[in-house]
């Protein structure tokens, strides 16, 4: 059986604790690797190797730092299809979305390349007679992230590449449901020449989070995942000194028009709500259908769903894999067995989905509700699943009231040809991302990616400008050089300007 150990120190390290937890292939159900949990001593050694790595690190040249990360992306690029093949073997995606995945994190590596544009300070000079003024930015030290199952590389690298090329050392937690493909992100980062302890990856559950989380020598921590472990990430972190980004959860809804083009409407609903079996934050879980038109969107979407090709993510012909884990795909079928009792309508029932040869796979298939009541659970919860939900509303102020009463405000979007409409609601609307007829409206790299309300917790949201920000502090530096004969003299009032 294969074991995936900790990388701490520019090697592989099988930890301290002998514990290990189960890897499973979804498709077969089958256990096929085991990965090593970090004890609290585990976490300290990637911690202080990341602190030793940091005193140099720190100080390096910026052409050297971004040297390297331009090496990192070739490899990356030229090992693509083997992460994808991970991520496709312990989380079950498809491997065309896992080859997404794979490009969108590789967006932020090149972002990470040009660093250097992001962390220009500025300048006043004379701001006084022979003052003048700068302001720089510098890293924080030893800095953590811990990330979900879901996107076992991409979100790593929404993290890792912008904290090392700003000067800090990193400490990554990834889930251990999939940690294949984050351990090959760091053994690549080797291969590019990034010195030892600058990237650490321990494995583990909620001990090794606890730690980093306590650790006096971590100076901030980055998270991706539920709202409750988001909202406990942010309170123990702060608790601890620490600066913290947390993104939580999402029920992200996405309006349509009576004026949209319901064929483009339709398709997007299913790539949005199924895509990647509905495990992605970003994943379109609630359709609003406003005015006379969610008959005949509905039907459009029944139509497609029972169309999809459902089976291992391996196999060219799948446009959707297996969920995560038997647990979760029995958690997510109990939504669709409650939901007529609470109000709904099932339109299609994709819970007793098999595919032959793999009836032991975490398999599930897409269902669909309609005319679901804000009471029910499938609306109220995220379900993290292939499940969407049709709401109906009358008009439009009736629709963005109930997306804005939502407790989670982390994408959205509107299909319409209504340009004063679309406007209206990228404005009106309380939500981090917005689409106007792009119903997944992941940020590119260059911008910032994160929510409102409870899919955020913390000031900062994650890479771009936000995540330059958050992994460097600012310092104001005021400069006088007086002239040999200049005198001073003795003024205790506060200093002026002139």
């Amino acid at each position: 059986m294969k074991t995936v150990n900790h990388w701490i120190g520019g090697k592989s390290v099988e930890g301290t604790s002998g514990n290990h937890g189960p890897v499973y292939n979804p498709a077969t159900g089958a256990q096929d690797t085991r990965v090593a949990l970090a004890s609290v001593e585990d976490v300290d050694a990637a911690v202080a190797d990341a602190k030793a790595a940091y005193r140099s690190w720190g100080t390096v040249s910026l052409s050297k730092r971004t040297a390297i990360l331009y090496k990192y992306r070739e490899l990356l690029d030229a090992h693509r299809d083997e992460i994808a093949e991970l991520i496709t073997a312990e989380h079950g995606k498809v491997h065309s979305d896992a080859l997404g995945e794979v490009a969108r994190g590789l967006e932020i590596v090149e972002l990470a390349c040009g660093i250097a544009e992001k962390l220009k300070g500025e300048l006043s000079t004379q701001v006084s007679t022979g003052v003048d003024v700068s302001s720089i930015r510098q890293p924080l030290g030893v800095v953590a992230g811990i990330t979900p199952f879901n996107f076992p590389a991409m979100v790593p690298m929404w993290m890792f590449p912008v904290a090392i090329a700003c000067g800090n050392t990193f400490v990554l937690k990834p889930s251990e449901k999939d940690p294949s493909a984050s351990y090959r992100l760091a053994e690549l980062a080797a291969e590019a020449g990034l010195p030892e302890g600058v990237l650490n990856v321990v494995n583990g559950d909620k001990v090794a989070v606890d730690r980093l989380l306590e650790h006096p020598d971590v100076a901030a921590v980055s998270f991706v995942g539920s709202t409750p472990i988001a909202k406990y990430i942010q309170a123990k972190a702060v608790e601890h000194g620490k600066r913290v980004q947390a993104l939580g959860g999402a029920k992200n809804h996405m309006l349509v028009l009576p004026d949209a083009d319901l064929d483009f409407a339709a398709d997007n609903a299913i790539n949005a709500a199924y895509g990647s079996a509905g495990e992605r934050c970003m994943a379109v879980s609630v359709v609003v259908a406003v005015g006379d038109i969610g008959d005949e969107l509905v039907k459009k979407i029944a139509d497609r769903a029972a169309k999809l090709r459902i089976g291992p993510g391996n196999d060219p012909s799948s446009e959707m894999g297996p969920l995560i884990t038997k647990e979760h795909r029995d958690k997510v079928a109990g939504y669709v067995h409650g939901a007529a009792a609470q109000g709904a309508e099932v339109v299609v029932d994709g819970t007793g989905y098999t595919v032959d040869g793999h009836e032991d796979g975490f398999f599930i298939g897409v269902s669909l509700l309609d005319k679901v009541p804000a009471t029910a659970d499938a609306y109220r919860d995220e379900i993290f699943g292939p499940v969407l939900c049709v709401v109906r509303a009358e008009t439009y102020d009736e629709a963005i009231e109930l997306i804005n009463s939502s407790k989670w405000g982390n994408g959205t979007a509107i299909f319409t040809r209504d340009g004063g409409a679309a406007r209206r609601f990228q404005l009106e609307v309380e939500a981090g991302m917005v689409g106007i007829n792009v119903p997944i409206p992941v940020p590119v790299g260059y911008h910032s990616f994160g929510g409102w309300k409870d899919s955020l917790f913390g000031d900062q949201h994650i890479y771009g400008n936000d995540g330059v920000h958050f992994y460097t502090r600012g310092k104001v530096v005021t400069t006088r050089w007086p002239e040999p004969s200049e005198e001073v003299g003795i003024n205790l009032g506060f200093p002026k300007n002139h």
